[in-house]
């Protein structure tokens, strides 16, 4: 194995742990030290890859970002018509947030407490642009309502996340037929 190669695998271990702590005790109790003991790590390492834990887990962030935007925008191309070129990008975030739970819990909480910092936030909202593109496209259309794109995407997006919480909890179960009704309930909310 190459220094390359430790490197990357020390530096993905640690960003692993972060998430593993992060999900199950919350930001504020995952100590640095926690930390690289769940990523097999001595504590001055995390150091040799990240400034702090703020850098961490603004990194971290950036990661999931990416890894959702891969998986957000699969099979989507902007040739497609507007509704079904949501639909694609609607049933993937749903996919991603149904079977990436971690994940999705902590891009959740990044959305919902000020844990990432304002220019990695920015950051992260570029790799929504294809949405964003296609709600713009759609408002150009008269397809889609002509509301700023957080609005869309909390009357859109957002419900698809109190649902895997819920689902989570084991409160209520996201089946075929109601993810689709969900799906539907989402497009009627922003289609004119």
């Amino acid at each position: 194995m190459s220094k390359k190669e430790k490197i990357t695998d020390k530096r993905s271990a640690l960003l692993k742990a972060t998430l593993n702590l992060v999900h199950n005790r919350g930001f504020h109790d995952a100590p640095m030290v926690k930390i690289a003991k769940l990523a097999g790590v001595a504590p001055a390492t995390i150091y040799l890859y990240f400034e702090n834990k703020q850098d961490l887990v603004n990194q971290l962030y950036l990661e999931i970002k990416s890894s959702f935007s891969d998986c957000a925008f699969d099979g989507y191309n902007d040739t497609l018509p507007v509704k079904k070129g949501f639909e694609i990008i609607w049933h993937n975030i749903a996919n991603y947030k149904l079977n990436r739970i971690k994940e999705a819990t902590f891009l959740s909480q990044c959305d919902n407490t000020p844990m990432i910092d304002e220019e990695f936030r920015k950051e992260g909202l570029k790799h929504l642009q294809p949405l964003l593109d296609l709600w713009e496209k759609g408002q150009q259309e008269g397809i889609i309502k002509v509301l700023s794109p957080y609005v869309l995407y909390a009357y859109a997006i957002y419900p698809v996340s109190f649902l895997m919480a819920m689902q989570e909890r084991h409160i209520f179960t996201l089946s075929e037929e109601i993810r689709n009704e969900t799906f539907q309930a989402a497009w009627d909310a922003i289609k004119v």
